[in-house]
């Protein structure tokens, strides 16, 4: 039977088309929020890492309450590296709102989120955001989205969607542009009427499939996820479904429902709603709760293969435990295991080495999202350069690809073209729209990708824009280019000094600034050249009592070249780790002494010859 008293929509859109203001509307409309409550811009992004660079990481769910319908909205993360979120936020919901920038049109991501949406068979309203711009070109948007429909093989019924305008950041929604609405009454409605209540059935038995977890300190591990039939009550005793076995005589400690942005907490839950609940030890995502008596687990999440894998080695530098409170093998191991339980798009796998792990997920993103969490819990380790995870067919070894799409200045084309070619990159597009940009796209490996973002940003000054979306697999393309200049490396343990950095300037670029303490075989800059250079930056003026003039002129020296996280990750070759500490970042070669470094390429050397 149909619930008509539950809707259960996602909103899914490329990264910074509006989704997240959009719901900030929808929440204070809603009289979610008092009349006189301050509330902060983007609500839903609550951590820390989503403020500070403006995207959504992790799905979240919120409820909003319209006439006499409970509204659960699963407000999605727009980036490719964390898909895992988006195709699990879509099994809890009946129909999703695409967002669509009403200048930039369907973007890479806009097609991954879709697709997804269209597996699970989902009706779709479109809502074209930011009817504001300046530069918005709406019916070109609309007839855009018709041809990505085609282009996923849409059914009839998904093709003929509802549209509605809209200007998230006033809070204002049409049916038609120009009309008379003010608020966000139209979506309200749309939503009630396009989009159906739940199919669920209250005398069935008990079936609530985990796609989320979440940790409170008070009661501990909370599931969240949707109750797709049955009831749920407090004091009654519940079976388990995990992967491998069911355990029975499992009790809540607590049942909650949502509001807003609150969980509230009640005695009995009824199917079809998003719910959350407590007290069950060693549940993980995809688990099923059902009947002690008789249970049915419902078909576990199915989530697309990570491609990218890094290293996590427990650090050993000569500055190891200066910084971080958490820093051994066991440590970082707890954290790695705690991690996947959430986030069902990584996985962890034990190494040769006891104090190395190798984490696989979706991207260089998301990888540097996991690496900044942990370093500002606490935590001191190092990590590899990315690699692709391939594997074996027919005999083959097959690589993952990527679809590269490009908007940069028409000047820019040539060298951003030589840069992909050289990485192996096929163009498959190319369009000019006349106003000075240029449109391209390539299919490229993802090999060929890692370290290209810094490169082309570089190349295009700035004013290049890129994506990216998989493409499957294709038979390894053989070896990529990736950095091509050397390290300066120090040779000894001390401080950077001035009088050594002035002796730089011709060699390359410094990343460390005067009176930072280093260690052999640290990197302290990029050569200009292509083989590595070992320097004395602890070198310092030998004085003496006799002057000259001119000698003691003031020196200006060229402030050094910063690198953030994800540059530092993009940066490092082969043969490098970067040392991440709540502190610091520092570059450093894996084997640390010169000698063992040289005779280690020696052998290389004469292993390829």
């Amino acid at each position: 039977m149909r619930k008509e008293n539950f809707r259960n929509i996602a909103i899914i859109a490329h990264v910074d088309h509006g989704k997240t203001t959009l719901v900030d509307g929808m929440l204070k409309q809603s009289g979610t929020f008092k009349a006189h409550q301050e509330v902060d811009d983007r609500v839903m992004d609550s951590m820390d890492l989503e403020k500070e660079r403006g995207i959504t990481i992790t799905a979240k769910n919120t409820a909003i309450q319209y006439k006499d319908v409970k509204i659960n909205i699963m407000d999605t993360p727009g980036h490719a590296d964390f898909g895992g979120e988006v195709e699990r936020s879509l099994n809890l919901v009946d129909g999703a709102l695409l967002l669509v920038d009403a200048s930039e049109g369907p973007l890479p991501q806009t097609r991954f989120v879709l697709k997804k949406a269209f597996e699970k068979d989902l009706p779709i309203i479109l809502v074209i955001n930011k009817i504001d711009r300046a530069d918005a070109r709406i019916d070109e948007v609309v007839n855009e989205v018709y041809d990505l429909f085609f282009d996923l093989d849409a059914t009839e019924e998904q093709i003929e969607f509802p549209i509605l305008y809209t200007h998230a950041k006033k809070g204002v929604a049409h049916n038609e542009l120009g009309d008379e609405s003010e608020d966000l009454k139209p979506l309200f409605e749309m939503i009630l009427s396009k989009i159906s209540g739940p199919i669920a059935d209250d005398n069935h038995v008990p079936q609530f499939l985990v796609t989320n977890l979440d940790y409170d300190s008070y009661v501990g591990q909370v599931a969240i996820g949707r109750l797709n039939n049955g009831i749920l009550e407090m004091n009654k005793s519940y079976a388990l479904c995990g992967k491998d076995k069911t355990t029975y005589e499992h009790k809540f400690s607590a049942l909650y429902s949502f509001k807003g942005l609150n969980k509230i907490k009640v005695n009995k839950l009824e199917a079809g709603d998003i719910i959350a609940l407590a007290g069950i030890e060693n549940i993980t995502i995809g688990d099923t709760i059902s009947s002690n008596e008789d249970p049915k687990p419902l078909p576990r999440i199915q989530i697309d293969e990570p491609t990218v894998a890094m290293l996590f080695y427990v650090n050993n530098s000569p500055f190891a435990g200066k910084e971080g409170t958490y820093l051994t093998t066991r440590h970082i191991n707890e954290r790695l295991q705690k991690e996947i339980l959430s986030n069902v798009s990584l996985q962890v796998l034990p190494t040769e080495k006891v104090d190395v792990f190798e984490v696989r997920g979706r991207g260089e993103l998301q990888m540097a999202v996991l690496i900044e969490t942990m370093r500002r819990e606490g935590y001191e380790f190092m990590v590899s350069k990315p690699h692709v995870i391939t594997h074996e067919e027919n005999g083959k070894v097959m690589e993952p690809m990527e679809i590269v799409f490009l908007d940069i200045p028409e000047d820019k084309v040539g060298v951003i073209t030589e840069k992909l070619s050289n990485r192996k990159g096929k163009m498959t597009n190319l369009q000019n729209h006349g106003h000075g940009r240029v449109s391209m796209e390539f299919s490229i490996p993802s090999r060929g990708l890692i370290g290209f973002r810094s490169q082309f940003l570089t190349d295009t000054q700035g004013a290049g824009i890129m994506n990216k979306l998989f493409d499957g697999f294709a038979p390894w393309f053989g070896r990529i280019p990736q950095r091509n200049t050397g390290a300066l490396v120090a040779d000894r343990k001390g401080k950077v000094t001035t009088y050594a950095c002035v002796g730089m300037a011709d060699r390359g670029e410094l990343f460390i600034n005067v009176g930072t303490e280093v260690y052999d075989g640290m990197v302290i800059g990029e050569r200009n050249k292509s083989d590595d250079l070992v320097v004395n930056i602890t070198r310092e003026k030998k004085l003496s009592n006799m002057r000259s003039s001119g000698s003691d002129n003031t020196v200006t020296l060229r402030p050094p070249r910063q690198l953030s996280l994800d540059q530092s990750i993009e940066f490092i070759a082969e043969d490098e780790l970067v040392e991440v500490t709540p502190l610091s970042l520092r570059l450093r070669k894996m084997e640390l002494d010169q000698n063992k470094r040289l005779s280690q390429r020696k052998k290389e050397k004469y292993a390829k010859s």
